[in-house]
């Protein structure tokens, strides 16, 4: 009798050993990949998964990740979770190579409701190309006092050195508005609130991003892409007790109410309730 017990403990606990624990099972269940990229809370591939306000806004194609927006699609280059960022690239975004004109990149403008969890980070400037007289940009802003201005040591006064602008020339604001706008109006998010092509009656537009307050040499050594600095509102409270007792972070059918998938159940709480 107590050798069979013995036997039972032993076969019992290399069970243990070799079952992976519920917590882990749960806690990874809403992770995912999207080539090299890691999709996480508060983002997921998979509706019902990360944070709601969240949904419907990451896609992988042919492993390539994708973030979709109102203003159009682009691609994720990074997502950093340790600064809450997000980099994108839009395939019709002027770099200091070439210029693209014909009003096609996307710029950046997201829906109302998502306003407060995506906004460009303060070191991202925006360069708007060849906007009309009429543009709203330039309304209210009389004589020298425009609107454009250097985002963290990047502006156009440096763009402009670029080798894209050789090929398609450029002319330089004068010294009073009625001289007319210039070809390149640098702008941060904040000041506008949305970069739309078509309400800003531009041609096109570059944006560029700075990590760290190192000077590099000219435009040439800025990096290009659309930084966007991401925010879970409210008391996140809720998703940390969730995976502390083995759960997944996700939401409800009404794509609202935030829910704790604890794999045979879900719970508006945690797991251990």
């Amino acid at each position: 009798m107590t050798l069979l017990f013995m036997l039972t403990v032993c076969l019992s606990f290399l069970a243990l050993l070799a079952t992976p624990s519920f917590a882990t099972n749960q806690a990874n269940s809403c992770r995912s990949y999207c080539g090299n990229i890691t999709v996480d809370y508060p983002f997921s591939l998979d509706y019902g998964c990360g944070h709601p306000g969240f949904r419907d806004l990451l896609f992988c194609m042919n492993d390539v990740l994708m973030f979709h927006i109102s203003s159009g699609s682009y691609r994720v280059l990074d997502i950093d979770y340790a600064y809450q960022a997000l980099t994108l690239h839009d395939p019709h975004m002027s770099t200091c190579d070439t210029i693209v004109l014909g009003g096609r990149g996307n710029g950046f403008t997201v829906e109302q409701w998502r306003a407060p969890y995506f906004n460009p980070t303060p070191d991202n400037v925006f360069m708007l190309i060849g906007c009309s007289a009429e543009s709203p940009l330039f309304q209210g802003f009389p004589g020298k006092h425009l609107p454009c201005r250097n985002v963290s040591g990047m502006g156009c006064e440096e763009y402009y050195d670029c080798p894209a602008w050789s090929l398609i020339g450029h002319k330089k604001v004068g010294s009073v508005y009625g001289s007319g706008p210039p070809e390149c109006c640098a702008v941060a998010f904040e000041a506008i609130k949305a970069i739309n092509l078509s309400k800003l009656q531009c041609e096109g537009y570059s944006s560029a991003y700075s990590l760290a307050p190192l000077r590099v040499d000219g435009a040439g050594g800025w990096s290009y892409g659309i930084r966007v600095k991401y925010s879970v509102q409210g008391n996140d409270e809720f998703c940390r007790a969730c995976e502390a007792t083995g759960g997944a972070c996700g939401f409800g059918t009404d794509g609202v109410k935030q829910l704790c998938m604890c794999g045979s159940f879900n719970s508006t709480t945690n797991c251990d309730s």
